[in-house]
């Protein structure tokens, strides 16, 4: 897919990350950029160390050296309440389970981060209510999380992501968990979604019908990266 238009200045960028869990060295000298509205796929064998670095872009998790650079911040540097701001307002995260709150309706869990951020219930839950029939989850709204299918509750996950209009979208395994038909649902939600609000999306994947809706991939392997272009 063509970047015709986008910015080239990265919105995103790392540097040269090091990263190890115990003895284990998870990522060595990873760097990688992430541009404004673009899709960017991590893929990787599993244990190569896409989650790792996908913590250290959002966050999460501190690098051991190296740096991550956001719209002029250093996250790695960041005290961790800005963290906590980053992430409630210009950060949105879904992980391989949706990871929702089983007690809650997928109206609620929508709602969620926009009353962590000081809306009025009433407002967020009708914002809540738009983003659910954006991803395709009219009629779930008072189901809670185990009543739902796994595409449904992927799809209310998504919904959750994006309902703060964050910059970035850090998608870990988003459709891990589910089966072909519903795996080509969520994707086709997601990038249409993000495209049309102008959304980047670091998507961590290591299925290749996945990689492919990105406009760029990288691959990580032996915790360092290596660009493969997506072809048009």
């Amino acid at each position: 897919m063509s970047n015709t238009g986008r910015s080239t200045v990265p919105l995103l960028a790392a540097r040269d990350l090091v990263k190890a869990h115990g003895r284990t060295e998870a990522l060595r000298g990873a760097s990688v950029e992430l541009r404004a509205g673009e899709i960017l796929a991590v893929t990787g064998a599993s244990g190569s160390g896409k989650s790792t670095l996908l913590h250290c872009l959002a966050g999460i998790v501190r690098p051991d050296t190296g740096s991550v650079t956001y719209g002029g911040e250093r996250l790695d540097q960041l005290p961790e309440q800005r963290l906590s701001e980053l992430r409630r307002t210009e950060f949105g995260v879904v992980f391989q389970f949706g990871q929702l709150i089983p007690e809650l309706t997928a109206l609620d869990n929508v709602a969620l981060p926009l009353l962590l951020a000081g809306a009025r219930r009433q407002e967020a839950q009708a914002k809540a209510g738009e983003w659910l029939e954006r991803f395709g989850v009219r009629g779930q709204e008072e189901l809670r999380p185990g009543e739902m299918s796994g595409g449904q509750a992927q799809r209310a996950a998504l919904a959750r992501a994006l309902v703060t209009g964050p910059k970035i979208v850090f998608a870990d395994e988003p459709t891990g968990a589910l089966d072909s038909l519903a795996s080509e649902q969520v994707m086709t939600a997601l990038t249409h979604t993000a495209r049309e609000s102008g959304t980047a999306v670091l998507l961590i994947t290591h299925d290749a019908q996945v990689a492919a809706y990105a406009d760029r991939e990288v691959r990580l392997a032996d915790g360092a990266v290596t660009p493969l272009e997506v072809a048009a």
